[in-house]
């Protein structure tokens, strides 16, 4: 059903915006939540949390006349409950029914779709390179980004198209030029937003070695060779080839203090192999990878950070509130980083996620094979972003 199909309830229903129940959450309030979209939908992705109480009842079931006690049994009636869905109509009518029922609750505002649009940034304060370092965060969905500014300019690592306007506002707040929007590599889990930025006079980098997969915009963009550096400011960001999550996954090194890795090491996890060449060729890109950790990323400096594009519920954030890490200390932690190359491939073969949700059509979006509007655009890219080898942590292990 669409949101105008629901009824009206007769009881009036507060909402709160996803902003302000985010807040909550990490302010450490403890959280109750129906959640009424299908359970199917639930599984595969839902706001979760430690001090979050989290329940799936599918809408469908409040529209009988006569509602089953049963259906309502684990609904709490000693505190408020927010109830939610995709778009915000069916929670209105949910929390309706429930509100009649002398229940203390509210609704979220815009549902799922409303939580997939926010987009917070927090200053990465352990970058000691040349000028300032900001990462943005998509909680929905755990999609990570990086802004450096230095002397007026600034360059975005990973941007989001959906948020392609935001960039260009916080570039103006900051007073300073966007100058570069650099992708790592194709990614498989949402649509970039490199070439829109392109198309508002910032200059558009992806990888060179990623053109091959067969991206149709190449000769638009600048493409980065291996070794390539680029400057914002006095602040260098230096291209290093780090193949293996796919054969054109490139890593930035930003003034020579974090390491923008994209999907090739998070701070939890180490990259899933086969999103490019499917299971078959799975082992051959493990192995790629296995290499590129061990020749490209950890022979830098034990103090060099690690910034992933993302990070999942397994992740835990640095005092700074950024999921960045200091590669010694990952060293230390995640025991496939110091694994011989056969027991490293064994252990990232074991137990991948599922693939992300769409992402053979977001691939084709991000090659320029497709063609997509921003609504479908924002559709496609809804849900987790499984791009890490396991959906528990790595590291600590």
């Amino acid at each position: 059903m669409n949101a105008e199909d629901f009824p009206t309830p007769d009881a009036d229903v507060e909402s709160v915006t996803p902003e302000t129940l985010k807040q909550r959450i990490d302010d450490g309030e403890s959280v109750t939540i129906l959640d009424a979209r299908m359970s199917g939908d639930y599984e595969e992705w839902h706001i979760d949390g430690e001090n979050v109480d989290s329940i799936n009842v599918p809408y469908f079931h409040f529209l009988d006349e006569k509602l089953d006690s049963d259906v309502i049994a684990d609904v709490p009636d000693d505190r408020e409950v927010t109830v939610l869905c995709a778009k915000g109509g069916a929670s209105e009518y949910v929390a309706g029914t429930l509100a009649e029922r002398g229940y203390d609750v509210h609704h979220l505002e815009d549902g799922m779709n409303g939580w997939a649009r926010i987009y917070e940034t927090v200053e990465v304060t352990d970058y000691d390179g040349a000028g300032t370092l900001l990462q943005y965060q998509r909680p929905s969905s755990g999609c990570l980004g990086y802004l450096v500014y230095d002397d007026a300019e600034a360059a975005i690592i990973d941007p989001l198209r959906a948020f392609t306007e935001r960039y260009l506002d916080d570039a103006d707040e900051l007073g300073v030029d966007l100058k570069y929007a650099l992708d790592t590599h194709i990614h498989a889990d949402h649509i970039s937003g490199v070439r829109n930025l392109d198309a508002e006079g910032v200059e558009g980098v992806i990888p060179a070695a990623a053109v091959n997969r067969g991206v149709t915009y190449a000769d638009e963009l600048t493409t980065a060779e291996d070794g390539e550096a680029f400057h914002v400011g006095d602040a260098t960001i230096e291209t290093v080839a780090t193949p293996g999550h796919t054969t054109g996954m490139t890593s930035y090194l930003v003034g020579d203090s974090l390491l923008a890795t994209g999907d090739g090491l998070f701070i939890e996890s180490v990259a899933r192999p086969d999103l490019e060449e499917g299971d078959e060729g799975a082992p051959e890109a493990a192995r790629m990878l296995y290499e590129s950790l061990q020749e490209r990323v950890l022979t830098l400096p034990d103090d060099t950070l690690v910034g992933g594009a993302h990070f999942s519920d397994a992740a835990v954030p640095a005092d700074d509130g950024t999921y960045t890490t200091p590669i010694g200390q990952l060293v230390e932690e995640m025991d496939a980083l110091t694994m011989n190359e056969d027991d490293f491939v064994e252990t990232v073969l074991a137990d991948m996620p599922p693939r992300p949700a769409n992402y053979e059509d977001i691939i084709g979006t991000n090659l320029g094979q497709n063609s997509v509007d921003d609504d479908e655009a924002f559709t496609l890219e809804l849900g987790p972003n499984n791009c890490a080898a396991s959906q528990e942590s790595l590291a600590g292990d």
